[in-house]
């Protein structure tokens, strides 16, 4: 039996990283996209005066964030094998959710009565699931970019982009303060578009001109893929980014206030430009060590740290164990990805990149409609 095959399947013997750069922007201007629709969606809902629907929406995009990922994964290996390559449900996605942010855009700048502004709710929740459908399946292009062995670097420079445009949410929350929502979302629709109409450029290009470059031969995987697995790999990066997010500003403040004079927030920024700083050394080291020895260590030394951390008051105990942490998130977040991606049959990667995803969605998910509830 003939296995089926397509533009996809010759890999590169090297990063291509005009490609990996396409990606890393359409990952930023992601990042970018979710800043803003945090920052302004609650305040969208007091304006229009829909705050008693506040928790409908967390909860719609909990449950969207986490049922959305594989589905969209789903149909993108469909068009591997349909089109030779998963670029047309990336860049549906990607034009769907640009349309989405200029409709928000011109809904507010016509400053909408009383009932078309009902449209707003429904507009919010069309963005959750256009942002969500081609989300699993651009960061799954990373194994086609990149060779197996070298996944760890090329994850290193997505979560160096992530983690430093994140760093900067402060600064990026007011800048979007001045600008105002509408100009905000117009230009998150600019930036989304442009973005992916670059990795749909550079991708193509990639696959048009493949018989023209040196390529390593491929493997037709005979594995099955480990649903539960890759959803806990995914969990166990949602869990611990969860709690950096929503609980380390007030937690890090209050144990360490006498120590350091920081407020939460900027501690929170510090891990982060940490994080980042130390990313390529740490793919260097999950090179040399492999992937499932660095997630399975990482993984468990992150978690009895968590447990130290929520657990121990004392001001230089916290700094110790802030360090080991800050560490441990870092190989954490490099090396899940690509093991994920490794423990992918061939036939299903997108798919089990969506599973990885809606896993690491879930946690946030569940504090999100937790704090919602006691709110």
């Amino acid at each position: 039996m003939n296995n089926p095959t397509t533009l996809e399947d010759s890999k590169p013997e090297q990063i291509e990283w005009k490609q990996l750069w396409s990606l890393a922007a359409l990952y930023g201007s992601i990042v970018i996209g979710w800043i803003a629709y945090h920052n302004y969606q609650p305040k969208l809902l007091t304006q229009f005066n829909f705050t008693e629907f506040s928790f409908a929406l967390i909860l719609a995009q909990s449950i969207i964030l986490v049922i959305t990922p594989p589905i969209a994964g789903r149909i993108g290996d469909r068009f591997r094998f349909k089109s030779g390559h998963r670029i047309p449900i990336i860049s549906s996605g990607i034009s769907f959710a640009a349309m989405i942010f200029m409709a928000v855009a011109f809904t507010l700048l016509g400053n909408p009565g009383e009932i078309f502004k009902w449209v707003l709710p429904v507009l919010i929740v069309l963005w959750l699931i256009s942002m969500s459908i081609f989300t699993s399946p651009a960061l799954s292009t990373l194994e086609l970019f990149t060779p197996i062995d070298k996944l760890p670097r090329a994850m290193a420079v997505l979560t160096i982009v992530a983690n430093l445009i994140y760093s900067l949410e402060p600064v990026i929350v007011d800048l979007i303060d001045y600008l105002g929502a509408p100009i905000t979302f117009i230009c998150g629709g600019v930036v989304v578009f442009v973005s992916g109409y670059a990795l749909k450029k550079n991708s193509l290009s990639l696959f048009s001109s493949q018989s023209q470059r040196p390529r390593a031969e491929i493997r037709f995987d005979t594995q099955r893929s480990n649903y539960l697995y890759i959803f806990f790999m995914g969990a166990a990066l949602g869990l611990t980014t969860t709690l950096l997010f929503n609980y380390f500003p007030d937690l890090l403040q209050a144990n360490l206030g006498h120590i350091i004079s920081w407020e939460g927030k900027w501690l929170l920024v510090g891990i982060l430009v940490v994080t980042a700083v130390l990313s390529l050394p740490a793919s260097d080291f999950i090179n040399r060590i492999g992937v499932y020895k660095s997630f399975w260590w990482s993984f468990l030394i992150n978690s009895l740290t968590l447990i130290g951390l929520f657990g121990i008051s004392s001001g230089w105990v916290t700094l110790l164990l802030l360090l080991i942490y800050t560490i441990s998130f870092t190989l954490l977040s490099i090396s899940s990805l690509p093991l994920a991606i490794e423990k992918a049959n061939y036939y299903e990667k997108v798919f089990c990149v969506g599973i990885f995803f809606s896993g690491v969605a879930l946690p946030d998910g569940m504090v999100e409609i937790i704090q919602a509830m006691n709110g």
